[in-house]
């Protein structure tokens, strides 16, 4: 079985009045977190900066403390094979909302803690959400 690894930053912004988490809308439809393939030579957290860059045009400050990875199996749809991804997840604070998407997602939004959980397509993205909530909040 082919192994992928991933790196990603759940970015966050202090609002007027409160905390605001930025979701990415991919082409397919998700709404989910920057992330993208670790290089070769390159760490998680390079990756994960890198990624956020790239995606949302965005630079952030990658908090301490906070890594959590988790993993899932798919399919490429021109492939068969079985595919485990592990992806890395770290937490950073921007210094500004002006975001510049790249040609990989449909839109993105800045939303309330509450918010966020509701636009997130997937459970582990959504529970991911809640660890980051605890860390930031």
């Amino acid at each position: 079985m082919k192994q992928e690894y991933s790196a990603g930053v759940v970015v966050y912004y202090f609002g007027e009045t409160e905390v605001e988490f930025l979701l990415l809308h991919y082409q397919s439809g998700h709404w989910d977190f920057a992330k993208g393939h670790i290089e070769e030579n390159e760490s998680k957290k390079e990756a994960a900066l890198r990624e956020l860059k790239e995606e949302a045009g965005l630079t952030a400050e990658l908090q301490p403390g906070f890594q959590e990875e988790f993993s899932y199996f798919f399919r490429y749809s021109d492939n068969l094979e079985l595919i485990k991804k592990t992806v890395y997840f770290f937490v950073g604070k921007a210094s500004t909302q002006q975001v510049v998407l790249s040609d990989e997602h449909i839109g993105f939004a800045w939303l309330s803690y509450e918010q966020a959980l509701e636009h997130l397509t997937y459970k582990n993205a959504q529970e991911l959400l809640q660890k980051v909530g605890a860390f930031v909040m």
